[in-house]
């Protein structure tokens, strides 16, 4: 099991691969297989063929799964991929951008 900083709906960036540099949403995350599905990023074409009736077959992209280690969290202030931090409080936790210091939550 990987332990992570991320969380569903963070804006991440892929650091490496074919889509260097692209931005998504995080919709997935696996953490016991270290594996993270991010909106818009290694899109492959997945072919379905209905066995009976040939009308029904049809091409769609779907997004599989990237390594965690290949995204990092996107900082607004920052402009680009940056680790975080947590700073827990007595009451609570937070992450914090390790560049510019800002809150995330």
């Amino acid at each position: 099991m990987v332990k992570t900083k991320l969380k569903k709906n963070d804006q991440v960036v892929v650091n490496t691969g074919s889509d260097k540099g692209k931005r998504g949403k995080i919709l997935v995350i696996d953490a016991a297989k270290g594996k993270v599905i991010v909106e818009g990023i290694n899109k492959k074409t997945k072919f379905y063929k209905d066995s009976q009736d040939k009308t029904n077959s049809r091409i769609m992209q779907i997004e599989r799964p990237v390594n965690l280690s290949n995204v990092e969290f996107f900082c607004e202030k920052c402009k680009k991929g940056v680790r975080l931090t947590v700073e827990k409080t007595e009451t609570s936790k937070k992450r914090i951008c390790k560049k510019c210091g800002k809150s995330i939550d």
